[in-house]
This record gives structure tokens, C-alpha cells and sequence, in this order.
């Protein structure tokens, strides 16, 4: 009767170890599986960024061409201005060099002092609209970067909340097998 006993526990025992080792062996497949497939997440993961790149390069290539453009433009402006500054001083200091030999009541005369003044006002009226253009045009210009900061945001943020999803699913996976 101990013989039996002891040859049914001893079949109990291999039986219970072959279901652990089976669930050991079912664990371990699990956990490789599971890095082959992480594996294989991480390959794409990479294709799909090395796809992004000329998109990415072609967007600071651009900024790059734009800023370069802008910069010529400027300096051409800038130097346009300047010549156009002194050619104006030049223009209208011959005048007043010639005319200080004349008479100091034509320079005292209300006539002149009314055509001085009215230039004044006109000059200044101009600056105004010209700086109030160059204000909204660089405000259009900040309103088109932030659309463009918020649309890259947005979708940053689109491929960053795909992270924690794909990690519940990778628990979610490891839990049900």
C-alpha cells in the first residue's frame, strides 16, 4: 500500500512539475515573442521617422532659403534707404547753402514757413502709415507662425499620446497570455 502511495505522489510530483515547466516554457515564448515583437515596433517606429526626414529637412531648408531671401531683401532696403537719405540731404542742403546769401526775410517769410510745416505734417503722416503696415504685417506674419507652431504641436502630440495606448496594449497583451 505505501508503494502505491508513494507511486501516486510520485506521479503527482512529475505532473506537477511537467505543468510547470509547460508554464514556464508558455512564459518564456510570451517574453520573446514579446521582445521579437517590440523588435519589430522599434523597426518601424524607425522607417516611419526616416520618412519624416525629408519632410523635416525640406521645412528647415525653406526657413533657411526664407530667412536668407529676407535678410538680402533687408540689406538691399536698408542700403536703398540710406542712399536715398543722403541723396535727399544732399538735395536739399545745395538749396539752403545757395539761399543763405539771399535775403533772410525770404527764410523768415510765412509763405515758407507754412510749405516747411505742411511737409512736416505730410512726412509724418507718412511714417505713421507706414509703421502702422510694417506692425500688421509682422503681426500676420506671428499669427501665421503660431498656426503653424500649434498644427506641428498638434500632431507632436497626436504621435506622443500613441506611447501610453501602446504600452496598455503591451500590458494588456502580457496580461491576457
Amino acid at each position: 500500500m505505501s508503494t502505491k502511495k508513494e507511486t501516486e505522489k510520485s506521479s503527482y510530483e512529475e505532473n506537477k512539475r511537467q505543468e510547470i515547466r509547460s508554464e514556464i516554457s508558455r512564459h518564456h515564448e510570451a517574453v520573446i515573442r514579446g521582445i521579437d515583437e517590440t523588435k519589430e515596433k522599434i523597426r518601424k517606429a524607425i522607417d516611419e521617422s526616416r520618412r519624416e526626414i525629408p519632410r523635416n529637412t525640406q521645412a528647415f531648408t525653406d526657413y533657411q532659403e526664407q530667412a536668407l531671401r529676407a535678410s538680402g531683401e533687408l540689406a538691399e532696403t536698408y542700403l536703398g534707404t540710406q542712399k536715398e537719405i543722403i541723396q535727399r540731404f544732399q538735395e536739399g542742403f545745395f538749396p539752403h547753402v545757395e539761399n543763405a546769401y539771399e535775403a533772410w526775410n525770404t527764410w523768415a517769410s510765412p509763405r515758407r514757413a507754412a510749405e516747411v510745416y505742411s511737409r512736416t505734417v505730410s512726412n509724418i503722416a507718412d511714417n505713421m502709415i507706414t509703421s502702422t503696415r510694417v506692425a500688421n504685417n509682422t503681426i500676420f506674419a506671428n499669427i501665421d507662425a503660431c498656426k503653424a507652431i500649434i498644427q506641428r504641436r498638434t500632431d507632436d502630440l497626436k504621435e506622443l499620446s500613441r506611447i501610453p495606448v501602446n504600452v496598455a496594449k503591451t500590458f494588456e497583451e502580457s496580461s491576457s497570455r
